[in-house]
């Protein structure tokens, strides 16, 4: 089994090799995502079956013609960041990797 797993792992080396760079960003992306629990977890849940009630189907009207009503654009995220206290600033602050 070690073997198999080895051999695997061998192949998928010599095949990265052979890859473009833009290829490669692409092969990188993938696997993070494969190895991420919450994409996996994404990935692997079950389709939401469960019909939407008639509120439901209100609410996403309601939203569709505000947005309509908007000609098609929504609030700006600079906005909606200084409702709740923040800045631009902020967000990117908060996305950094520590």
């Amino acid at each position: 089994m070690a073997q198999a797993s080895s051999n695997t792992k061998l192949q998928a080396h010599a095949l990265i090799e052979r890859l473009a760079p833009n290829q490669l960003s692409a092969v990188v992306e993938l696997l993070q995502t494969m190895l991420d629990p919450v994409s996996r977890a994404i990935a692997n849940a079950p389709v939401d079956d469960e019909p939407e009630t008639e509120q439901e189907n209100q609410a996403v009207a309601q939203s569709k013609a505000w947005f309509d009503q908007r000609g098609g654009q929504g609030i700006p995220q600079e906005d909606v960041l200084t409702d709740f206290g923040f800045s631009v600033e902020d967000l990117k602050k908060r996305n950094e990797p520590e």
